[in-house]
């Protein structure tokens, strides 16, 4: 806002305001004593400006917004640790809590029994380096009579700490919608900060009245694991003392938890390339489909729209005009056209609770 009262305008500024009649040339005493002044004046318009900047929470930089939000009971989450389940061999073998094993730059430690030979384990790193594919682990400690100990699966996913501009855009939210009693906005923002959940929509009375649906993907925004969804129901409304309040929800919701599903995509493409065959695009061609679904699919939980004055619930839709302008980038494509998605030349809309995830890719 003041950017331009650089000390030059407020000396120039200062220097008019005196009288023609008294010298103002560089060495007398009214230019030598006006010019540190215009600095200062200066410091302080720039001082003024980071203060007026800082005041808003659409403007203001990360230390002084959480200092706002903190006046609507807002913080940013914390970064949480990967929660991953092993398979272990012999499958009779006992591995005892706390052992400890690394799997590339990360280690995890035991914190549960599943069944024979299956475990739970926690990354001692926060964030989403402990978020890895299936793989081997070697164990740290050493367990008498162990064969093989693997990641099969990451149960509840790692997250980062929450990003400025996710943080600004949750305060922002939290004047347009207030989260009270088990409304939509309430479930929402309980149900998003549970660990590991990415997304959320909520279903009130889906079947009759003081019964609610939830529906959610994790963090990764993929399907959350039988694991997961099971934990999530235990926070939110326990099975056993449905309706009772004993969770997250209300006295007398009976809320029914679920994971959203994957829908595959396949896609069909007419490519042209400068040089080579569709072979040596192979790879770029599905990373550059997998990040625009991934995109996608960031994005699932804003397609339900409950505010006071409007509600509607719909699908992703998945575009030819985007799938086709994304690959034009790719270098060494140098045309596309009549693409198809599931064989049909059109866009398509998945259903309200389906993620998008890449199928077959075909050219020519």
């Amino acid at each position: 806002m003041y950017e331009n009262q650089t000390e030059q305008v407020v000396f120039e500024r200062m220097m008019q305001s005196v009288s023609p009649s008294l010298d103002k040339r560089e060495g007398a005493i009214i230019y030598d004593s006006c010019m540190p002044t215009a600095i200062e004046v200066m410091l302080l318009y720039a001082m003024a400006d980071f203060f007026l900047k800082n005041t808003f929470g659409d403007t203001a930089e990360r230390e002084y917004l959480i200092e706002r939000a903190k006046e609507r009971g807002l913080t940013p989450d914390e970064a949480t640790y990967a929660k991953v389940k092993g398979n272990f061999t012999p499958a009779s073998l006992n591995i005892p809590i706390g052992s400890r094993f690394s799997y590339d730059d990360v280690n995890y430690a035991v914190t549960e029994k599943i069944s024979d030979g299956v475990y739970f384990l926690v990354c001692e790193t926060a964030g989403t380096s402990g978020n890895k594919p299936a793989g081997a682990m070697v164990a740290i400690d050493y367990v008498a009579g162990l064969q093989t100990a693997t990641l099969s699966e990451v149960t509840v996913p790692g997250e980062e700490e929450e990003a400025t501009e996710t943080f600004r855009a949750r305060y922002l939210a939290s004047f347009s919608s207030q989260a009270y009693g088990g409304n939509i906005a309430d479930y929402r923002e309980k149900m998003n900060k549970i660990q590991g959940i990415g997304g959320v929509k909520v279903y009130p009375v889906w079947q009759g009245g003081g019964t609610v649906r939830l529906a959610f993907m994790t963090s990764e925004y993929k399907v959350p694991t039988a694991e997961f969804i099971d934990e999530v129901q235990t926070l939110v409304d326990p099975i056993p003392n449905q309706g009772q309040g004993l969770g997250i929800a209300p006295i007398g919701h009976i809320v029914t938890v679920q994971g959203v599903s994957d829908s595959q995509i396949n896609i069909g493409l007419h490519l042209t390339f400068s040089n080579g065959t569709y072979d040596d695009y192979k790879s770029d061609v599905e990373d550059t489909i997998d990040a625009y679904f991934t995109e996608l699919n960031k994005s699932w939980q804003s397609t339900q729209v409950a505010e006071i004055d409007q509600y509607s619930n719909t699908g992703l839709v998945i575009r030819i005009s985007q799938i086709e302008s994304r690959l034009l980038g790719i270098d060494g494509i140098v045309d596309i056209q009549h693409t198809t998605i599931n064989g049909v030349e059109e866009n398509l809309t998945l259903g309200v609770d389906e993620l998008a995830v890449r199928g077959v890719v075909t050219n020519g």
